[in-house]
C-alpha cells in the first residue's frame, strides 16, 4: 500500500504543478504594461504579481539568498511529509500532502526559474483586496486545512 500512496501522491501532486504552471505561463503571457489586469467578476481580477517572499507577501522583499533559503524551506517541508507519509492511511490525508507537495513544488519551481513565485488571483470587495495568490497557494491552503480539521477532529486512524 505504501507503494499506492507515493502514487497517489506522485498523481495528484504532478496534477498541481502541472496546472500551478501552466496558469502562470498564461498569466506571463496575457498580462503587460498594456493591460495591466484582467477583470473577470466584479469581485475577481487577474493581475501579475511578483512574490519574493511566502504566503501573504510575508518577507517580500528584493534578496539574492532569499530565494534559495526558501526554496530549502520547501524541499524540507517536502522530503517530512513524504517521509510521514509511510504512516498514513487516511485517504484525505493522503489527498492533503498531494495538495501541499504539489504546491510547494509549483512554488519552488518559480522561484529556480524565475527568481520570485508568480501570484496572479485577485479576490477584492469595495477596496479591499486580499492577498494575491495562485493555484500552488489555493493547494497548499486547502491542503493545510484538511491536516487541521484531521488534527482537531479525525477519528484517530491516520497515521499508524
Amino acid at each position: 500500500m505504501v507503494g499506492g500512496r507515493y502514487g497517489a501522491v506522485a498523481g495528484l501532486g504532478g496534477l498541481i504543478v502541472a496546472l500551478d504552471q501552466a496558469s502562470k505561463l498564461w498569466v506571463l503571457d496575457a498580462i503587460s504594461a498594456a493591460k495591466p489586469f484582467i477583470e473577470v467578476t466584479s469581485f475577481l481580477n487577474i493581475v501579475l504579481v511578483w512574490n519574493r517572499g511566502i504566503s501573504f507577501g510575508v518577507l517580500n522583499r528584493d534578496s539574492t539568498w532569499q530565494p534559495w533559503a526558501l526554496i530549502g524551506v520547501a524541499m524540507a517541508i517536502v522530503i517530512g511529509l513524504l517521509i510521514w507519509l509511510r504512516k498514513i492511511e487516511a485517504r484525505m490525508l493522503i489527498v492533503a500532502i498531494a495538495l501541499i507537495v504539489g504546491g510547494a513544488l509549483g512554488n519552488v519551481i518559480d522561484r529556480i526559474r524565475l527568481g520570485a513565485v508568480v501570484d496572479f488571483v485577485d479576490f477584492h470587495f469595495s477596496g479591499w483586496h486580499f492577498a494575491t495568490f495562485n493555484v500552488a497557494d489555493a493547494a497548499i491552503t486547502f491542503g493545510v486545512v484538511i491536516l487541521l480539521l484531521d488534527s482537531l477532529f479525525g477519528s484517530g486512524k491516520s497515521a499508524k
